[in-house]
């Protein structure tokens, strides 16, 4: 037997696969497929304090090895997840995570008491590429002190494991790391999606209502790749690698270059078992390598 028990820095995962907010609903859309207790958590969509309807159609866009999103955080609202989707997950033996966003300070401390009081819910995404709407529409997460104002506010209300999902679209990746971290977050998740458009040239319009929009997929892979492996050699919490993970390979490098775990996003639209499969892909990979502890290999790059 091998273990591929890794700790979150007091977060233990049976495993180090995880799934992308955004890209795995609140879980159960995916149970026909998934047996989600095999995972070692699920992050489920991006949560608001109020209702969101999203951004208008079109708002997905494939491109060359990925796709475009500008989704714009529909959901109902936490007291929703609280009422209607916590009950049918809450009893699940896995760890449930759920991704906090809002446009405020405010917004987020308001969404993170409420999913603190769920006894079941062991953490939060704290996403802040979201714009702090207070500040003209910057994002939370492209400047280092905005990323520490809303993370250290968010650590006085939030009494649980709080991870801190981080934008790529800066020029310094680890000062925001590095900001987060002396906020208190327990954890980094990186990278969220890149600031990407494309044109039908026929229509001659953007194919998204919103001009731009996010970019995910295997495409964005080998940046998020080095963003992980510099990030990790300049905090003391865990990493938690995303950008692009197709299969195990693709896991297996994340975690080389300094992540302790991983999550699956864009690869779940191709294939709706694609994280049980990575998860077996890591098994046969440490056995094949005689790697008895999967925590060994984190961050030997």
């Amino acid at each position: 037997m091998v273990n591929t028990i890794v700790d979150l820095n007091g977060l233990k995962l049976k495993n180090p696969i995880l799934t992308a907010s955004g890209t795995f609903g609140y879980g159960t859309e995916y149970s026909d497929f998934v047996d989600l207790e095999k995972l070692g958590g699920f992050i489920v969509k991006g949560t608001t304090i109020n209702h969101k309807e999203g951004n208008p159609y079109p708002r997905m866009a494939e491109t060359a090895s990925g796709m475009l999103n500008a989704v714009g955080l529909q959901n109902k609202g936490v007291n929703y997840f609280k009422s209607k989707i916590y009950p049918e997950i809450e009893n699940l033996d896995t760890n449930i995570i759920v991704n906090v966003s809002g446009s405020s300070i405010e917004d987020y401390i308001a969404c993170s008491e409420i999913v603190n009081d769920l006894s079941h819910i062991p953490a939060i995404e704290l996403n802040i590429s979201c714009p702090n709407v207070k500040e003209g529409g910057m994002a939370f997460g492209t400047s280092a002190k905005a990323a520490f104002d809303v993370v250290s506010q968010v650590r006085k209300a939030y009494g649980k494991h709080l991870m801190v999902k981080l934008s790529p679209n800066v020029t310094d990746i680890t000062e925001i790391a590095k900001a987060a971290e002396d906020a208190g977050a327990d954890s980094v998740s990186l990278v969220n999606t890149f600031m990407g458009m494309a044109i039908d040239i026929n229509t001659q319009k953007p194919l998204l209502s919103t001009v731009t929009g996010g970019l995910s997929g295997p495409c964005i892979k080998p940046i998020a790749l080095r963003m992980v492996w510099q990030v990790a050699k300049a905090v003391n919490i865990p990493v938690v690698g995303l950008g692009g993970i197709m299969n195990a390979a693709d896991a297996i490098e994340f975690m080389l270059a300094g992540a302790s775990a991983i999550q699956v996003g864009t690869a779940n639209f191709i294939d709706p078992d694609i994280t049980i499969k990575i998860l077996d892909g890591i098994h046969e990979y440490m056995k094949e390598h005689n790697i008895d502890d999967i925590n060994d290999i984190v961050g030997i790059i």
